[in-house]
């Protein structure tokens, strides 16, 4: 018998037949869900008792098993005497329930809704998802720790999910139909500016603009009076547009600019011959346009890049090849790669191209740029950056002696410490002092910017560093700005938005994000408004303007936006350690959901989340197996979490390390160097510590 489940609503199972499988009592139904909201994974019979009584009683280890046999019996009632179960199976400490991934409801729910393709398909696929609600997730637990962060989850993807299937509607021309859910989704959630801006776009497109202006102008009051922020660039840029009768707004009806696309993408196909080489670096020049543009742009621009290194290759040209990698400069914030397997292929395809070039004489070191060992920083620490953002070196505005072969040269190197960044290795630090060594006798403003980037992402190898971060987002957006190179002069401020977050310059750090949503709004690049956004929930968070709730509430709201942004290396787990954070800090008593995902951040959290759960033994064994943080831009928060266990269970081991690590950075908020979230004075965790 195939049995589904259900938890959007009350939690419900079903036969193939789709007649109700009797659950008995609600302790039975609990056991399920809990198990449910585990995604396959095991959970201790420890943590099932504390889960469901909050007394629990002598026998509670007999009544759980009480009540796994009544559940398997009725799940699968034809499974013959002393066989094993197969739905309901005990693995090591605990139970897991091992169901199929379209055997329950949410999670179908959650690949219907993140799934991509075009209107025509999504309309009716989210339409049909959205009917698979019964009322809220877990509604019979709602008030179950257990439950609160995949329901607050669910929650949101269904929020989402309403959103994409309104965009849906606009993009097929239905935006009659579309005003109702959207006015009666903002009314409900008014802190959703993607509902705003989808609500007055459809009633533009329905020949109501005063009511579209309407519809923005409220949503302001809103956000300025309640969070204390103003619109992201989309609220903003559709403001303008709708004033000015952008002709993009109407739909259905190709632009100007669809036309010369499609001409001049018909020439080119015509014109240059399949199986050209100019046709592999045209390639990856969209690639990189496409990158910027976030979500599914973004996936595709790193999978087809891959084939495109692949394909220059197979065809032996070395220069070609180099050409093709080093042509994707696309400007990198992040410090945790979203695909490290991906990222592998492509340094190793660098690192093939280079051993290939032909071999050049070493390059003379400029004044004040002393060699390193290997594994230390990629650039001094103390060095300053030039105050107009130039070359170390005077060029006068001739070709540097150097010539073409050095660029490409430095852009290989630059590609490996982009993409080794947040390993430990000593490869990165090596390749980002070879590339700005290469780069700064170069006159060549796009290779310089490439190559700070690359820079930028190899100074972690220890923490307390934001100043020498600040210095290098300095450098970028005047080099940027001078030179007309857009999407650079954005990373420089948001380099310099995470550096001053981390010296607690909050004036500071709203001047680099206001100037990074001005330039994202003109420039159409909506990847920006992800970072600013949770930036903005940090400030809220960190400067103590609102309650821990309304701090909450924020990072959800930022969190929403991670759907789809095509950033999983970003969205893995970021949530829950925000929230984590927000909750130590503020000594909140509420016990974390031990079924959180917090991703790539697991080692670093788990023992302070045992320990908040009572279990002291546990989390001084995880304590004592933590490994080195990785040296990206949460480095510092996760030393911090690693003080604050250690700590706790007097582990001095552990706390010297921990101090040893942290005093760099005294004068720091922890975490906020990421711009996304704090754990408070890193000075606070040195006192505890001392």
């Amino acid at each position: 018998m195939r049995v589904t489940f259900g938890v959007l609503g009350p939690v419900a199972a079903w036969d193939d037949a789709g007649d109700a499988i009797a659950l008995k009592g609600p302790r039975h139904r609990a056991v399920l869900a809990r198990l449910i909201v585990a995604r396959r994974r095991v959970v201790p019979v420890a943590h099932l008792v504390t889960d469901l009584w909050e007394d629990p009683p002598p026998d509670a280890v007999g009544a759980l098993r009480t009540f796994v046999a009544a559940l398997r019996r009725a799940l699968e009632p034809q499974r013959p005497p002393r066989s094993p179960a197969r739905l309901l199976v005990t693995e090591g400490p605990g139970y897991a329930l091992r169901a199929e991934p379209d055997a329950v409801d949410a999670w179908r729910f959650e690949r219907a809704v993140t799934a991509t393709g075009p209107p025509e398909d999504v309309l009716p696929r989210i339409e049909e998802a959205l009917g698979w609600w019964r009322g809220p997730a877990y509604a019979d637990f709602s008030d179950e720790p257990w439950s609160r962060t995949e329901r607050s989850r669910l929650t949101e993807l269904r929020l989402h999910a309403v959103e994409r299937h309104a965009e849906a509607r606009l993009d097929l021309g239905l935006a009659g139909e579309a005003v109702p859910d959207l006015d009666a989704h903002v009314a409900e959630h008014p802190w959703r500016e993607e509902g705003w801006r989808l609500l007055a776009l459809a009633l533009y497109r329905t020949g109501r603009q005063g009511d579209a202006l309407a519809v923005l102008r409220r949503a302001r009051e809103l956000l300025v009076e309640h969070l204390g922020v103003d619109p992201g660039p989309g609220l903003s840029r559709l403001e303008a547009d709708i004033l000015h009768h952008a002709p993009h707004l109407a739909p259905g009806s190709p632009g100007p600019a669809d036309t010369v696309w499609a001409r001049a993408a018909a020439a080119y196909d015509r014109s240059v011959p399949s199986g050209a080489r100019a046709r592999l670096e045209s390639t990856v020049g969209l690639m990189r346009d496409l990158a910027v543009t976030g979500g599914g742009g973004l996936r595709a621009a790193r999978e087809h890049r891959v084939a495109a290194i692949a394909a220059a290759e197979e065809l032996g040209d070395v220069e070609l090849t180099a050409r093709v990698i080093g042509a994707y400069d696309v400007p990198a914030i992040w410090t945790r790669l979203d695909d490290p397997e991906q990222a592998s292929h492509v340094t190793a395809a660098a690192e093939r191209t280079l051993a290939a070039l032909p071999p050049r004489t070493p390059t003379p070191l400029p004044p004040g740029m002393a060699a390193p060992p290997a594994g230390t920083a990629a650039v001094p620490e103390h060095a300053t950056a030039s105050p107009q953002g130039t070359a170390a070196a005077p060029t006068n505005g001739a070709r540097s002696p150097l010539g073409p072969p050095d660029a490409v040269r430095a852009r290989l190197l630059a590609t490996i410490a982009l993409e080794s960044r947040g390993a430990n290795a000593p490869r990165g630090p090596v390749a980002a002092r070879e590339a700005e060594l290469l780069a700064r006798r170069l006159d060549d403003p796009s290779l310089l910017a490439f190559v700070l980037n690359g820079v930028f992402m190899q100074t972690f190898h220890r923490t307390g560093l934001a100043p020498r971060r600040d210095a290098i987002g300095a450098e970028l957006i005047a080099l940027s700005a001078r030179h007309g190179l857009v999407t650079y002069e954005v990373l420089g401020h948001l380099i310099r938005l995470q550096a001053r977050s981390a010296l607690a310059d909050f004036a500071g750090a709203d001047t680099h994000a206001a100037a990074a949503d001005h330039l994202a709004a003109r420039h159409e690049l909506p990847l920006v408004g992800v970072f600013t956004q949770w930036y903005r929930a940090l400030r809220l968070d960190a400067t103590g303007q609102a309650p821990p709730q309304e701090a909450e509430a924020a990072y959800r709201s930022a969190a929403a936006r991670l759907d789809g942004a095509g950033m999983p290396g970003l969205e893995h787990g970021l949530l829950p350690l925000a929230l984590l954070c927000l909750r130590l800090r503020h000594n909140s008593p509420t016990s974390p959901d031990d079924s959180a995902d917090f991703g790539p951040y697991e080692p670093w959290t788990r023992p302070l989340v045992l320990l908040r759960l009572g279990h002291r033994r546990e989390a001084a064994a995880k304590l004592r197996d933590v490994p080195e943080p990785p040296r990206d831009l949460l480095l510092e928060a996760m030393w911090c979490l690693v003080a604050r266990a250690a700590a706790a269970v007097g582990d001095r081991e552990t706390m010297a390390r921990a101090r040893a690590a942290l005093a760099p950075a005294a004068a720091e908020l922890a975490g906020a160097g990421s711009g996304l979230l704090t754990l408070g004075p890193v000075s606070q965790h040195l006192a505890l510590l001392r």
